[in-house]
């Protein structure tokens, strides 16, 4: 029962799949840091999803506290010490809020990172791969077209995102020195230049 209803931007299956592209662009990749926000309780358990993924690719994931906003550079700088080769950002409302700061650091740590979507790279982040947000918005419109128009919002199902993007900036690669493989560059639904 309830009045609940909506669209979600958290699809939890995505932790691997963002992995393997890293993998996938960093050839010899052996350890990667998993980046959230230590303030968020919930990005804790998407760590340990991310950590388990990364063992069935032969991965070992480290975490990576961030504490916003000045823990960005130290948690970067860690991984460097950790020996991380890439970080994957676990995101949230303040991963989000400082994508500049990530990215930044990301570039003067020489770390490729990859995101849940777009808006991040333009922090200076590598790559993103996820819902496509503006997708998620078109239909977040309708839902509230149909409860504007009567439609209750118990009878509505909760949705999970059905468009999803991978993106790469290849200004970050090229700064950071790295050649993605042909066969990822043909996969990307963008390429910023």
């Amino acid at each position: 029962g309830g009045n609940i209803t909506g669209l979600s931007v958290f699809a939890r299956e995505l932790s691997g799949k963002r992995l393997e592209i890293l993998k996938e662009a960093i050839p010899g990749i052996t350890r990667v840091a998993a980046a959230f926000n230590t303030l968020n309780p919930g990005t804790r358990s998407l760590f340990k999803e991310t950590e388990a993924a990364a063992t069935k690719l032969g991965l070992t994931a480290v975490p990576l506290d961030i504490q916003f906003p000045d823990g960005v550079e130290p948690a970067f700088a860690e991984a460097v010490r950790l020996r991380a080769s890439g970080v994957v950002i676990i995101s949230d409302g303040a991963t989000i809020v400082h994508r500049a700061e990530l990215g930044s650091a990301a570039l003067k740590h020489h770390l490729p990172t990859i995101f849940a979507n777009k808006t991040y790279l333009e922090g200076g982040g590598l790559m993103s791969y996820g819902p496509d947000i503006i997708a998620v918005w078109r239909r977040a419109a309708t839902y509230v077209d149909r409860i504007l128009k009567g439609a209750k919002p118990a009878d509505m199902p909760i949705e999970q995102p059905a468009k999803f993007e991978f993106v790469i900036n290849l200004k970050t690669a090229a700064a950071l020195g790295l050649a993605i493989p042909p066969a990822l560059l043909q996969r990307a639904d963008e390429l910023i230049q």
